[in-house]
This record gives structure tokens, C-alpha cells and sequence, in this order.
């Protein structure tokens, strides 16, 4: 496989991988602006607390969507460390999406329903950025491709011979 072919192959699988990463993350946007608002209108909490709590249940979806959608044929072997990770990387997350909301709520006092689903929005954006590093970085690894795996037996089959190794001697 040439140089380009292999890079043009990397892309294609990151199209894809984010491409699968966007639907899910697409229906959790769903689930989390619908718990978001249900609980607005169905309760007095708060506009952050409200949002936590959204932000927990489209955790919770987007696990099962990362793992068994979009990233189901990453490694497997660890699922406590991945699930551990996944948590902490979610609660960055979580935090980053609600301290956008936070600051425009408590610091600047837009705290209208528009503005709320605005600036809960513009948090979600930035820490789907992180999410995304994160996930695809140290929660689910990539097992190693193919073609890469291929390549290096053909490698060592090539180098393989009948005739034992010269040892040379430094000095």
C-alpha cells in the first residue's frame, strides 16, 4: 500500500469515526435538551442543577452508543478502566458545558429559556471538542489496523532467512 493510500485510508476511517461519533452525540444532544427542558418546566430547580441532571442522563445514553455503535470494534479487554475513564472524561465534560451555562446565568444573568438553551448549547459544543479528544484518545483505543499488522508480518517474513544471523563484534 503506498504512502497516500494509507493516508488516504486514515481518513476515510476518521470520516467515519466522526461521522458515528456525531450521530450519537446528535441523539444525546436530543436527550439531553429534552430532560433539560422536562425538568425546567416540570420542577424549580434551578437552571444548572436542571442541567446536570440532563447532562448525567445523555452520559449515561452516550456510553452505550460510543461503545456499542461507534466504537465497537475498539479494544474490549478493560471494560472497568474504560468505563472509569469514560466517567472522569465525562465529568470534565459536564463540567465545561455547565460552567458555560453557569457564567451566563449567575455572572452576566442571562437566564431567560432562550438564553439558558443558548449558552447550554455553546457549552455543549465545546466540551463535545474535548469529548472527542478524550474518548477516541483514552477511553476507547483503537486496536492496531490491518493493514499495519499485515505489513509488518510481510516485513518479517521478507527479513526471515535459512542462513543463521552474522553477529558482529564491536570493536
Amino acid at each position: 500500500m503506498t504512502e497516500r493510500g494509507a493516508l488516504r485510508g486514515r481518513l476515510d476511517s476518521l470520516k467515519r469515526e466522526i461521522a458515528k461519533f456525531g450521530a450519537v452525540g446528535a441523539v444525546g444532544t436530543l436527550v439531553n435538551f429534552g430532560v433539560f427542558n422536562l425538568v425546567r418546566h416540570m420542577t424549580d430547580l434551578h437552571v444548572v442543577r436542571a442541567s446536570v441532571i440532563a447532562t448525567v442522563v445523555a452520559i449515561a445514553f452516550n456510553y452505550l452508543g460510543f461503545r456499542y455503535f461507534t466504537y465497537r470494534d475498539r479494544d474490549k479487554s478493560g471494560r472497568t478502566k474504560e468505563l472509569t475513564l469514560f466517567l472522569l472524561f465525562s465529568v470534565v465534560g459536564l463540567v465545561i458545558e455547565n460552567g458555560v451555562l453557569y457564567a451566563a446565568t449567575y455572572w452576566f444573568g442571562w437566564d431567560g429559556k432562550l438564553q439558558a438553551n443558548f449558552f447550554k448549547f455553546l457549552g455543549m459544543g465545546i466540551a463535545t471538542l474535548f469529548r472527542f479528544w478524550s474518548y477516541r484518545s483514552w477511553v476507547f483505543k483503537a486496536l492496531p489496523a490491518r493493514e499495519t499488522v499485515a505489513h509488518a508480518e510481510s516485513f518479517l517474513e521478507e527479513t526471515e532467512s535459512d542462513e543463521p544471523p552474522v553477529v558482529r563484534r564491536a570493536g
